[in-house]
Parts: C-alpha cells; structure tokens; sequence
C-alpha cells in the first residue's frame, strides 16, 4: 500500500488494509485481545494532509504492553546528544534522566508491532514566565517531554509512518518482546543479526484501573520538514507497576545504535523501573512549534 510517496508491505487482512486508519471500533472491540474501548470513543479522528499522504489522527493502539527503565545521568553527556534548541530535564545539580523503553502493539491501527526506544527527557519549550514541568509529574508519567536518539521498529508500515511522517529516527530490524506479570524481556537484533540490547526484569506488582482514570501524556519534540515539530501521545494506563530504585534492571548492552546511545549517556543508575502490562494509546500527528530565540 501507498504511504506518500513510498509503498509498504501490510497484512492483507489487517486493521490498516481493510481500515487505512478509520478502524471500525465495534469490530476492535470484539477482539478477545481488547479489554475496552471507551477510551477512543472519546477521541474522534481527524482527516488531515501530512508528509506521508491523507491520514486519520490520531494512530489507535488498542492493546499494547510497554516496559521502561529510568536512568539518571549527568546533564553534561545528555545535553551533548542534544540540539541546541533543547535541555534536559533536570533532577538534581548536574543531573537529568534518560528512559530506555520496549513495546508491544498487539492490536492498532497499523497492525501488530514491537519497537523499542531510548529518550531523554527534556524541559519543555515554553515562550514567556510560565511554571516549569513539575519534576514529581514527569517522574510519573504524568506529562513528560523528551527527545528520542533512537527507535527501532519491526514493520516497514512503523518505520515510513514514523520516520517520514513524524521525524522519528527509526529503522527496521528484528525485535522479540513479551512482557506479562511475571517477566518483561526484550530483545533488539542490530545489522548483523546479533544483540543491540537485551532487557529482561521482573515485572512490579501490576494494579488495574478504570479506563481513563490514569492518563499519562508525553510530548515528543522532532526535526521534519525543515522546522521543529511537537508530537503529543495520550496513554490509558489500564493495568501497571513501578518500583523506585530498582536493584537489578537486567539490561544488556551489545553493539548497536541504542547501546552506543546508552553508553554515550553515562547512566549512574536506574531510578524507576515502570511495568505497563496492559495500555492503551492515541498517537496526534506532529504541530509545528516554535522555539523562543535564545
């Protein structure tokens, strides 16, 4: 199928082939693998014009699974890997964070994939004296801003979305991730077939919630098209757990681009490990956004 000016491979009897984006959501909602589907009733899409063609936002992940590691690292090897437009967030004197993340979209709307991603979390972008992000809110996922070295996906429908229509860098490779109550492990293959990263944790006791009463919020700030773009994603957190200062993260760093990313941090240690065994989320198109003259 076309993507802009790019063809992709997608099941043929996909979300995305038989939907192209206006999934039908009392079909979704029959799936087994969905536990609700309130969350997206309350969203209702918008046809617009973007760098990958006429596309319906925001992009439906229905049942998804998400594990994330929290590292603190000193500001000075952070704000190295950033643009100049941008700081990281910071949590003490000469300290910021950075995440290291692995997904699992079991049903959305460009079908199944996994991916996985390292960030750093950034201050937000503001014009004027307006409060700063509350530390304690980005800490829990509250509402966080980041920009993103790197993330991988499997499919080439992820890779041409993300890339081409939201500025993410990302490329495809092989990507093994299961996470359920007991265990989140993942697995990143680099170019050559063997280990990028590995993750393998005990997941946090999980607690479950209402649909919508824990919604988390993260901005992410990209390069496309020649400007700055800001991309919001809403995640309904459904059922989830954390543990502060986690002793064993049973992260393994091989070669590749998210270990070279991960070692060029110079993580101290993790300080949040968050375990999301059931989710949901709504992806916006990226908004272009100023950035105040420095």
């Amino acid at each position: 199928m076309e993507l802009g000016s790019r063809k992709v491979s997608v099941p043929c009897d996909g979300l995305f082939a038989r939907y192209r984006m206006d999934t039908d959501l009392d079909v979704v909602e029959a799936d087994p693998r969905v536990s609700t589907v309130d969350f997206f009733r309350t969203l209702p899409k918008t046809k617009v014009e973007s760098a990958i063609g006429t596309t319906s936002t925001p992009n439906f992940y229905y049942a998804m699974s998400k594990a994330q590691i929290s590292f603190v690292a000193p500001t000075k090897a952070l704000r190295s890997r950033l643009p100049d437009a941008l700081d990281p967030l910071t949590v003490a004197p000469g300290l910021g964070l950075f995440s290291v993340i692995i997904f699992r979209y079991d049903v959305c709307d460009i079908d199944f994939y996994t991916e996985a991603t390292v960030g750093i979390a950034v201050k937000e972008v503001r014009h004027g004296n307006l409060p700063p992000v509350d530390l304690l809110a980005a800490l829990g996922n509250d509402h966080l801003y980041t920009y993103v070295l790197s993330l991988p996906v499997n499919t080439e429908i992820a890779q041409v979305r993300g890339h081409d229509g939201y500025g993410f860098p990302k490329w495809v490779t092989d990507i093994d991730i299961d996470i359920d109550a007991r265990r989140a492990t993942g697995r990143v293959a680099n170019d050559d077939g063997g280990t990028d990263i590995a993750l393998s944790v005990a997941t946090p006791k999980q607690k479950k919630v209402a649909s919508g009463e824990s919604v988390s919020t993260l901005t992410s700030y990209t390069e496309l098209n020649g400007g700055w773009n800001q991309t919001l994603s809403q995640t309904n957190n459904l059922v989830f757990g954390s543990d502060l200062l986690p002793g064993d993260v049973g992260l393994e760093l091989g070669s590749g681009r998210l270990s070279d990313d991960i070692r060029s941090l110079k993580p101290k240690r993790p300080l949040r490990l968050d375990v999301f065994t059931e989710c949901q989320n709504a992806l916006h198109i990226p908004v272009p956004v100023s950035f105040p003259a420095r």
